[in-house]
């Protein structure tokens, strides 16, 4: 398995715009096992992307797909900030689906 955990700074004001941005282009992603998208108590413009997925080329190709594709660009000129902050390799757990 192959993860990744995100961190994504909104425009002010802006984050539940770009959470909804963010879950809009989830749908029928081939080998992703789970996308978390969370919002940060502590700061209010900062949004945790935690992903699992069967192996990094599903995640890349992933970024190709036309619904990401169309998220990706309703988000983009609120995001303030993005970085990649981990990746990982998921072992399993609670509410880990086994993808495809």
């Amino acid at each position: 398995m192959y993860g990744l955990i995100g961190k994504f700074i909104s425009a002010d004001g802006k984050r539940d715009e770009l959470i909804g941005y963010l879950l809009e282009g989830l749908r029928d992603m081939p080998g992703c096992l789970s996308y978390i998208v969370a919002s940060d108590p502590a700061e209010p413009n900062t949004i945790w992307v935690t992903e699992a997925w069967s192996d990094a080329d599903s995640h890349k190709a992933s970024l190709a797909l036309p619904q990401v594709q169309a998220a990706i660009q309703k988000a983009r000129p609120i995001i303030a900030g993005m970085e990649q902050i981990a990746e990982t390799q998921p072992q399993g757990g609670h509410g880990l689906h086994s993808g495809d």
